[in-house]
């Protein structure tokens, strides 16, 4: 019987500079959407126009466009909206990446051993990763945050591993498969190592799922930073991130509106380019969906 072999090669450069020529508009705006964030957040230290943490009381609540030293307006300590939104996205993006760099790497790493080697070291990881699904992961976050010091570190840790669990059962769930296709036979016939048929042979593969969770959990993270941040259980002052503004806002949801709007729409904008990226990457790494 043929075995039917999907080949690295397919996801040619070629191959992808036709899709990247074919781009979809909603990628095109979800691309957007995410490049200008990241550049705000690379050159926030030369486009902001003034300190976001200085206070002036005889400023306070100046509403948007109606005085162009602070054309978003400023909140009640008279600090500028617009700069606080840019040193809020660094923040609140730089919790997002470092949380999907840890949670991916935990994740990936005991994906790759359970699928590989299965039984005991399956069982263990499999059995771990139920326990933690069981749990509903902002009540466990909570419960986590509410015995140790909230912080910027302690957030990006938490975050890291209480998300792990979705890289470790899908790459798992592929690498169950992979391990069974003739390439690996092959590999292990002719003697080569474990970890080497794992990082040489298996990774590679799963790494078009990989990029498709991380780019997908990025937008998971920073909705959950900033609902923690809301709570006062997130970033703590003086740090700034756009959930830590929304907290400063609510209480002047009728009066000064422009204080939760802008680092709502900041986040909604965001998460939503991170989306329709996610969705579109998820198209284009497919071998499946070679053409």
């Amino acid at each position: 019987m043929t075995e039917f072999i999907v080949l690295p090669q397919e996801r040619t450069p070629a191959r992808a500079a036709r899709l990247f020529r074919n781009i979809p508009a909603p990628a095109v705006l979800g691309l957007i959407l995410v490049i200008v964030p990241v550049l705000v957040a690379i050159l926030a230290s030369w486009i902001m126009p003034h300190n976001p943490a200085d206070i002036d009381p005889s400023k306070a609540l100046i509403p948007p466009a109606t005085d162009w030293a602070y054309p978003l307006g400023t909140d009640n300590l008279g600090r500028d909206m617009l700069s606080r939104l840019i040193e809020g996205s660094r923040i609140s993006l730089l919790v997002g990446i470092l949380g999907v760099v840890l949670a991916g790497s935990i994740g990936l790493v005991a994906g790759l051993a359970a699928g590989y080697y299965g039984r005991f070291v399956d069982a263990a990881i499999m059995r771990l990763v139920d326990a933690l699904l069981a749990i509903p992961g902002i009540l466990l976050i909570l419960v986590i945050l509410g015995v140790v010091k909230p912080g910027l570190t302690t957030l990006v840790v938490v975050l890291g591993v209480t998300n792990w669990v979705i890289y470790a059962r899908q790459i798992r769930a592929e690498v169950l498969e992979l391990r069974e296709r003739l390439f690996v036979e092959a590999a292990k016939n002719v003697g080569v190592s474990d970890l080497r048929i794992i990082a040489r042979h298996i990774a590679p593969n799963v790494m078009p799922t990989f990029i498709v969770l991380s780019t997908l959990s990025v937008a998971t993270i920073i909705i959950t930073e900033s609902s923690l941040s809301f709570l006062g259980l997130g970033v703590q002052p003086p740090d700034i991130s756009w959930g830590l503004m929304l907290t400063t806002g609510r209480d002047y949801v009728t009066s000064a509106w422009w204080l939760s709007t802008f680092p709502g729409l900041a986040i909604t904008g965001t998460v939503l380019g991170i989306l329709l990226l996610g969705d579109w990457l998820r198209d284009m790494l497919d071998p499946r969906l070679a053409v």
